[in-house]
């Protein structure tokens, strides 16, 4: 293969040439461009999957100039696996952003170049192979995400927008002063450099650095007690951005802090460590399933189910370290298969709720009655994410959390196993308190419209995709474990 064939570099420069193209074409010209792009996107990387699962992980030099004078990609299982799910949930929704655009226009204008450059920093963070790179594709992921939170105008999306990016600033600062000290104790910034240093020993300001951050990366993906910027910025976004915040972009920088953890860093980590990132994700759970239960608001009440649902990415921390070998890697297959079912099922849960505001004018689970009886392949699609959330059989979440559960009862760390079967119940109760409303008859001066069928359907198929991940998984575990078979 040709350099200018190979997929990686692709992944990063198309979406950022249609995002550049759309503010020219406009919405509707750039709308069609995207879901065609965004089509081609999902190609490379089964291409790149394919290429890794026949001859193993992977590196790309830019321009043919690799560390430590030019840029290097490089590509693994877990790096393709992100870089599918990014493709598998932003093609479904810019369908989807099509539909809800023309039926609820405000922010249309800015939607496609915000997400073309949304998708291309995601891309280039999961193929970034030296921490100044990783640095920059935090920096304009997080731009992007906040540009999307405040398109549609406003006080309160303002608002959202502007705590969200003191957060992601804030967590970029860390990051930064973290590779700061590393570049300074190894002269290096390439991980292929770095990895054999820091395993060889590392002093007291690599220990810190790497404390500064992760912990840069939890404010980032909102883990508990860390969560004050999302449920506003997730709950006052247009739909469309809802689901990409949710679904995708604080999984990047659970990835990042994955990668740290068991790469980078991992002869730093500790038992207390983790056992500590495990019960910020158990009071994650907890506490946003609570919250989630509490609220009156339909999008506030799914921004909730995400702080919660975050909190089991967490538990896999304390589940893969230092315990037998075996057990870690059933750990890290379900904590990763969680993200995937977790990014399918939450996509498709906004925008099956974005159906919903729409048809009814009002983002009030209260005046939700007529829902089912109008929309009932919406509504359907909502109790399928929610099934994936809930983690029962045969979905995703169910073959994930069983994972997590047989890790837990492996290691003897049985307190895990009881956090998730009342996460369970907790994710129950907010997901049927919904579907209950929308079952009931409308009410006198209640309005229940019919929204694009495009809407309906890509709904659909993301929360089908959630359920199929169940039964059909083994591949994309396959795909996981290339690059790390030594």
């Amino acid at each position: 293969m040709t350099d200018f064939l190979d997929p990686l570099p692709w992944l990063i420069m198309l979406p950022l040439a249609w995002g550049t193209l759309a503010f020219v074409l406009g919405p509707g010209r750039g709308g069609r461009l995207a879901v065609a792009a965004i089509a081609l996107q999902g190609a490379l990387a089964l291409q790149l999957a394919g290429q890794l699962i026949d001859s193993g992980a992977r590196v790309y030099a830019v321009g043919g100039w690799g560390a430590p004078l030019g840029i290097d990609l490089m590509a693994d299982g877990l790096a393709a696996v992100m870089l599918l799910l990014t493709q598998a949930v932003a093609l479904p929704l810019a369908v989807y952003a099509r539909g809800y655009f023309a039926a609820s226009p405000k922010g249309r204008e800015l939607f496609w170049p915000f997400t073309g450059f949304l998708l291309a920093a995601l891309n280039a963070l999961f193929l970034s192979a030296d921490l100044f790179n990783i640095y920059v594709t935090l920096e304009l992921l997080g731009l992007a995400a906040v540009g999307l939170v405040a398109i549609a105008g406003g006080r309160q999306p303002v608002t959202a927008a502007m705590r969200y990016l003191f957060a992601t600033l804030l967590g970029s600062g860390a990051w930064l002063l973290g590779v700061a000290l590393i570049y300074g104790t190894y002269g290096s910034v390439s991980l292929a450099v770095l990895t054999p240093l820091i395993h060889a020993g590392a002093p007291l300001a690599v220990t810190l650095a790497a404390a500064l951050m992760l912990a840069g990366l939890l404010l980032k993906t909102a883990l508990f007690p860390f969560h004050f910027w999302l449920p506003p910025a997730h709950g006052g976004a247009p739909a469309p951005v809802s689901a990409l915040l949710s679904a995708l972009v604080i999984k990047a920088t659970f990835y990042l802090a994955l990668r740290l953890w068991l790469e980078l860093f991992a002869p730093l980590t500790t038992v207390a460590a983790a056992q500590l990132l495990g019960v910020l994700g158990a009071a994650a759970i907890l506490w946003g399933s609570v919250l989630a239960l509490t609220q009156s608001r339909l999008k506030m009440l799914v921004a909730y189910s995400t702080v919660a649902q975050v909190g089991y990415l967490f538990l896999l921390f304390p589940l893969a370290t230092l315990v037998p070998p075996g057990t870690a890697d059933s750990a890290l297959a379900g904590g990763v298969m969680q993200a995937v079912a977790h990014g399918l099922a939450k996509a498709a849960m906004f925008a099956a709720t974005g159906s919903m505001i729409v048809a009814t004018g009002r983002d009030d689970i209260s005046r939700l009655g007529g829902v089912g009886a109008r929309l009932p392949l919406t509504l359907f699609s909502f109790g399928l994410a929610g099934v994936t959330l809930m983690g029962l059989p045969p979905s995703g979440g169910f073959s994930a959390k069983w994972l997590l559960l047989g890790s837990a009862l492996e290691s003897g760390q049985w307190w895990w196993v009881v956090v998730m079967i009342v996460g369970g119940l907790l994710t129950a109760a907010y997901v049927f308190k919904v579907l209950r409303r929308a079952f009931l008859p409308r009410a006198a001066g209640d309005r229940v419209a019919r929204v694009p069928r495009t809407l309906e359907f890509s709904a659909f198929a993301l929360a089908l995709a959630s359920i199929l991940l169940g039964l059909f998984g083994a591949p994309l575990l396959e795909l996981l474990a290339v690059g790390r078979e030594a």
